[in-house]
């Protein structure tokens, strides 16, 4: 089958290198420009060692003689099928519902449970109990179009961060859900089953305003939105006037008389924090614009308030 492929990172190096290796013909990989001074794009590096057609547009939605040309360059693949791993750009319909088998995208969330952008960050914060991921024919709507593969089982695991979810789970169950997903396509017995609304929930991104700590929040909500929010944004709290911002938290036994947010001690480099009917570890930090260190490295102490 001939792939256009819509994707970035190693999760759409390695779902590319995938179908490549499936026997389906990639006949042009579209990559976001890279970041100024940042590390190339893994996707972006494999397609030019495999001599592919690259495509590095960072917006699709465009208006006249602009998007015309996009569709276009699209139409001259000629491909049979659009792959979208981990594509964060909004495809416009011309681009999406153009080849004949129109195009598949991979989302890592049991649809119709937590669509939007930052399904792996909510899923923490809110305390869901089993994780997926899900592979389905994008439509007009965020993450409403039919499913084709869904693979679940994944236990969210009380010390799970948004990362190691992803990264230790759902990215290899991606992979194997959206090869499994072209193969139906290519086979023709890919079934289109269309999502529950009765069940759908839908959340925005996570961005400072919903990563800021509420210490007036329980022990529980406060470890899930640091873990959710680890690596990106970070959850965040200040300190002497700073912003702080908390990564590597797991919430331990016990509980304090200090007010929510006090600084209890500091352990192996990690602080012991104060927290509505529990006490949250934290075991890096990033103060301001800094790197992140070690809680101890900091310079945080024993007595002071997170607010």
């Amino acid at each position: 089958m001939r792939i256009a492929f819509f994707g970035q990172a190693a999760f759409g190096k390695d779902v590319m290198v995938r179908l490549a290796d499936d026997g389906h013909e990639i006949v042009g990989v579209y990559v976001p420009p890279d970041v100024s001074a940042g590390r190339p794009d893994p996707l972006a590096v494999e397609a030019g060692e495999r001599d592919l057609r690259l495509l590095r547009h960072r917006r699709f939605r465009r208006k006249g003689a602009a998007i015309a040309e996009l569709v276009e360059e699209h139409r001259e693949l000629g491909a049979d099928l659009n792959v979208l791993a981990f594509v964060t750009a909004i495809l416009p319909p011309e681009i999406v519902d153009a080849p004949p088998h129109g195009s598949l995208c991979f989302h890592p969330s049991l649809l119709p449970r937590f669509r939007g952008g930052a399904a792996l960050a909510w899923q923490v914060i809110c305390g869901e109990r089993e994780s997926g991921v899900t592979i389905f024919r994008p439509d007009e709507g965020v993450d409403t179009g039919p499913i084709v593969v869904q693979r679940g089982g994944v236990v969210i695991e009380p010390t799970h961060t948004a990362g190691t979810l992803y990264f230790e789970h759902l990215y290899v169950l991606g992979v194997e859900a959206m090869a499994e997903a072209v193969a139906a396509v290519a086979a023709g017995t890919a079934r289109y089953r269309p999502q529950d609304e009765s069940k759908a929930t839908f959340q925005g991104l996570v961005g400072d305003e919903q990563a800021r700590v509420d210490w007036s929040r329980s022990a529980l909500e406060i470890d899930r939105l640091l873990r959710g929010c680890d690596p990106q944004p970070g959850a965040h709290a200040k300190l002497e006037g700073q912003t702080i911002r908390l990564f590597d938290a797991r919430l331990l036994d016990g509980e304090s008389p200090e007010p929510a947010g006090t600084v209890l001690s500091i352990r192996d480099g990690k602080a012991q924090i104060a927290a509505s009917g529990g006490i949250v570890e934290v075991g890096r930090v990033r103060v301001a614009d800094g790197k992140k260190v070690a809680a101890a490295e900091a310079g945080i102490e024993p007595g002071q308030r997170l607010r």
